[in-house]
């Protein structure tokens, strides 16, 4: 499965970051472009631990069953799925700025490598290993990324 350790999955990703534009319009979702890349730093801000949104009742109850079909394989994640109420940006962001700062979160991510990624559990999945982060990252940018067409 692809991770963001990997120095060439996150060439991809990048590359495929290259190709959003500030009018690149959503197959699904409620979230412009620039919104989007807002959404996915202050996720990987989660993964550094520098936000922590606390476990929900439901994750607790199916965040282990749903981890594993999420992590089990190399399927996409799918349209329309729920987000930490946290994570939701719904004001107006700059492209260029959200572009380069979540470029900037995948090379710092992918620099600090296991040590780097928190240890806080995920407020759905529960407590992730660092290459349980770093899966579900690729994953996550790749389920916004293909939402713009990228």
């Amino acid at each position: 499965m692809k991770n963001l350790f990997e120095a060439v999955t996150v060439n991809e990703i990048q590359e495929r970051m290259a190709h959003l534009k500030p009018d690149s319009e959503p197959q699904w979702g409620k979230m412009n472009v620039s919104q989007m890349l807002a959404h996915c730093s202050a996720w990987m801000e989660m993964v550094v631990g520098l936000n922590s949104p606390p476990r929900s009742l439901i994750g607790r109850i199916f965040g282990r069953v749903a981890k594993a079909k999420v992590l089990g394989g190399e399927e996409p994640i799918g349209r329309n799925m729920p987000s930490e109420k946290s994570l939701i940006v719904s004001d107006e962001r700059e492209f260029v700025s959200e572009r380069d700062r979540l470029l900037k979160w995948t090379d710092t991510f992918a620099a600090g490598g296991p040590s780097g990624c928190t240890t806080h559990p995920h407020c759905f999945f529960g407590p992730m290993t660092p290459l349980e982060w770093a899966s579900l990252a690729y994953k996550h940018l790749d389920h916004h990324l293909r939402q713009f067409g990228a």
